[in-house]
């Protein structure tokens, strides 16, 4: 839905502009929630601390004490809460001419809707970067990658071969993820809980997964993925930028994480000296990950 065209005669005009500042495009529901954790921040930042497990139990022998190890403290990720604003103002001839209800009517419904889009892709924008160098974690990794440092070696949450999403990637990728390990390379329970996909990969998605036989294939072997209903869901997001690039979020307690600050606020006050009119938004939040096995993903070349 565009801008109206209005008729070509003067009494025309304003009909139409008034029209149009009440109507704006649709806007999508709100997708981040499908990508962090959200919690709530009473601070300037927050900080989690990773602790290690005590590894594997020895061999006691005959008479001989028992061996004691402690919880190693891990890294540390500092979420820093950050401000997001923008206003607009309403000049005074605006409000002389009582324009001020329609203009600023019209203002706001576009304020709330680029703080909306803001908040959109400062979070997508976590999973836009997971392969981007610069863009660090607790552990000094980027989010993606095959070398995460452990105390126990080298972990991985991304293919050592990327591949296209495929039923075969995603097999291979699932397997990674029930065969991860902790720092002290103990096994852990971690299973996928969402597949999360740009809008060029939605219709692939559903033809692997929701189709009963194995897509693509001429035999008449099962398709595993959707019979064991290892993938519980699957997840569309308009503010991933790459085309290719997928996703799978696991259960791990302390993963992709969002704390909210302070929620979305709007505020209004005038300007002597010019006599306008000022409205502004402001919202407060940080985004990020704690535990880097809360997020396996695939960027193919």
């Amino acid at each position: 839905m565009g801008i109206m065209t209005t008729g070509s005669h003067p009494k025309a005009l304003w009909p139409g502009v008034k029209a149009w500042f009440g109507r704006f495009y649709n806007e999508h529901q709100a997708e981040y929630p499908e990508l962090f954790e959200i919690g709530n921040s009473t601070q300037n930042f927050e900080e989690d601390v990773q602790v290690t497990g005590l590894g594997l139990a020895p061999v006691k022998d005959q008479t001989a004490s028992v061996n004691y190890s402690s919880m190693k403290q891990g890294w540390v990720k500092r979420y820093t809460n950050v401000v997001y604003g923008l206003g607009y103002i309403v000049s005074e001839e605006e409000i002389e001419d009582n324009l001020y209800s329609k203009v600023s009517n019209s203002y706001a419904k576009a304020l709330a809707f680029s703080m909306n889009q803001t908040k959109e892709n400062v979070c997508a924008n976590v999973y836009n970067r997971a392969f981007t160098g610069g863009y660090t974690g607790g552990d000094g990794s980027i989010l993606c990658v095959t070398s995460h440092t452990t105390r126990t070696g080298s972990q991985s949450n991304a293919m050592a071969t990327a591949a296209d999403l495929s039923e075969a990637s995603i097999e291979d990728m699932v397997i990674q993820i029930m065969d991860a390990t902790d720092d002290e390379g103990m096994k852990i329970s971690l299973m996928p809980k969402k597949l999360i996909l740009p809008t060029e990969l939605v219709f692939d998605a559903e033809r692997i997964l929701a189709s009963t036989l194995q897509s693509g294939q001429a035999n008449n072997d099962i398709n595993a993925l959707r019979s064991m209903g290892i993938i519980p869901k699957v997840v569309s997001n308009h503010y991933l930028t790459d085309a290719n690039n997928w996703f799978i979020m696991t259960n791990a307690v302390d993963g992709m994480k969002m704390y909210m600050r302070r929620a979305l606020k709007f505020g209004k006050d005038n300007d002597f000296d010019t006599g306008n009119a000022k409205a502004k938004a402001t919202e407060r939040y940080g985004v990020g990950w704690t535990d880097w096995r809360g997020l396996f993903g695939v960027a193919p070349a």
